[in-house]
């Protein structure tokens, strides 16, 4: 669940700190990449349309989104490995669906792709965005691809945008930076 609080950037306690914000124009020539679990397809197909029409929103062209389907979540670290040592990309998302079953096997694919999604973006300083839909029924995931409870592919896009234009500020005001 997502909790919207009222922002503390005009708060006494914050005010006259240096203050990154999420908010700016997208460097030029920005390209993302996407993973996505061809398991479950008819949710992750839903996540990955709403995640590309996000960044085309914000103006990236769909020739600078490339796309990689893979089995399922499980494979998800390992193309977002790969697609991250290309150097191509600004950000990757991970878009996948596990769906529980009668046995705990989905606990241990959640871990993993969590575990791996994180030390990949850590091993790169990318933004790597977790879009996997960890749920108990079918219900459960369309609600949160596209129904109910809104998009986790545009919610995952979304982040990725904020994270490009921090990370860009943050270079930029970096002392080393030319």
């Amino acid at each position: 669940m997502r909790v919207d609080a009222k922002p503390v950037s005009a708060s006494a306690a914050v005010r006259g700190c240096q203050i990154y914000a999420t908010e700016q124009a997208l460097p030029a020539g920005v390209r993302v990449a996407i993973a996505v679990s061809q398991y479950n397809e008819t949710i992750t197909g839903r996540l990955l349309e709403a995640a590309v029409a996000t960044l085309q929103q914000a103006g990236i062209d769909g020739g600078q989104i490339e796309i990689a389907w893979v089995p399922g979540a499980f494979e998800l670290p390992l193309a977002a490995d790969q697609l991250a040592a290309t150097g191509r990309f600004a950000a990757v998302i991970c878009l996948g669906a596990v769906i529980r079953g009668e046995t705990t096997h989905d606990r241990h694919i959640n871990t993993a792709v969590a575990t791996g999604i994180e030390a990949v973006g850590r091993q790169y300083g990318l933004p790597v965005l977790f879009g996997l839909l960890t749920c108990e029924t079918v219900a459960q995931a369309e609600a949160r691809a596209g129904g109910a409870v809104g998009n986790k592919g545009h919610e995952c896009a979304e982040a990725a945008l904020a994270m490009i234009s921090l990370l860009t500020r943050l270079k930029a005001s970096s002392p080393s930076a030319p």
